[in-house]
């Protein structure tokens, strides 16, 4: 890839996005003319005081699509990132942001906030379903310091058993609580169909202050591809970096899946893609990683909420019939 062409890339997708961004948000039950949805986001943003705009694309836009496809970009490029730091921590392409467990443990505060009908209240499930992801992180590295042998694998099995854990104790709540049994796992398979404004404030900075510490280092991950005692003597501090990035990123899933629910495969198969395409440098592959999850959340969602119109899938389902099949062709050609 050319150094131009390397300069012009990010603001070519920018712009692809924008693009899709105007389609997605013209289709629906309702479907609006371009020319309406860029009038209605042109006024909001002030450029328009004159201009008539009917109340019910007014509605349909500002209030109902604009706050849904939003964040399923923001959701699309932390998962992606997510992966992307995964894979280099476990250095295993095929590992994805939930392995560790936490996004049950978000799904377990959202199933008890169900089962207590917090959902009807101002912080709605976000809330619960935060702490309990968070609790279960904090859980996982407490189990995995526990001993001697202090590394990545141990961090790994640690969050395969609470995972499985908190899994059954699930079960166990929907089977007690069969009234919200379809909110539950309607919630696991994750939508975007009652995101506000709110949460996209909520989830930005959030978003902002932990994608940062991940680019930075990026460059002590790519040293760690070589092996830990080869980082190590390049002076690389391994279980600072490892522990940090981690932390930081599975804050960033918590949040997506407190307000998301949990929608699978982006973070396993939006990395490889890019990785494919752009090479093993961390640093390319985080940021190219953050546009081609975002992209391909925001193709998955409008394919959820308009494939069976008036009714709605979860976008959870979408991206499971296009990630199964890609996880396959990865487990087979590993094999190979």
């Amino acid at each position: 890839m050319s150094k131009k062409f390397a300069l012009f890339l990010p603001l070519i997708l920018l712009f692809a996005i924008v693009l899709s961004v105007l389609i997605a948000t013209s289709i629906g039950v309702v479907s609006i003319p371009l020319e309406n949805v860029w009038q209605v986001i042109l006024a909001k943003a002030g450029f328009y005081d004159d201009v008539i705009i009917s109340h019910i694309f007014d509605l349909t836009i500002w209030e109902l699509r604009l706050p849904r496809i939003v964040m399923s970009l923001l959701a699309g490029a932390s998962l992606a990132i997510c992966g992307a730091v995964f894979q280099a921590v476990f250095r295993n392409p095929i590992c994805d942001p939930y392995i560790l467990g936490i996004s049950s443990g978000a799904s377990l505060g959202a199933a008890i906030a169900f089962i207590l009908g917090w959902d009807l209240l101002f912080f709605g499930i976000t809330i619960p379903a935060l702490i309990t992801g968070l609790l279960t992180l904090f859980v996982i590295v407490g189990v995995s310091k526990i001993g001697k042998n202090r590394n990545t694998q141990t961090l790994l099995l640690a969050g395969i058993a609470v995972n499985f854990l908190i899994s059954a104790v699930i079960t166990l709540l929907i089977v007690v609580n069969q009234k919200e049994l379809s909110k539950i796992i309607f919630w696991t398979m994750g939508s975007f169909a009652t995101v506000t404004w709110y949460d996209i404030a909520f989830l930005l900075p959030i978003m902002g202050l932990t994608i940062f510490p991940l680019f930075y280092y990026a460059k002590d991950l790519n040293i760690m591809q070589l092996g830990s005692d080869t980082a190590k003597s390049l002076g690389v501090n391994t279980e600072r970096v490892t522990m940090t990035v981690l932390l930081f990123s599975s804050l960033l899933i918590a949040c997506v899946v407190s307000i998301c629910g949990v929608i699978g495969f982006i973070g396993l198969i939006i990395p490889h893609i890019v990785r494919l395409i752009f090479g093993n440098n961390n640093r390319r592959l985080f940021l190219y990683s953050l546009f081609f999850g975002a992209f391909f959340m925001l193709f998955a969602d409008t394919l959820a909420r308009t494939i069976a119109l008036p009714s709605e899938l979860p976008v959870g389902s979408i991206t499971a019939i296009a990630g199964a099949p890609y996880f396959i062709f990865l487990l087979l050609k590993n094999k190979k």
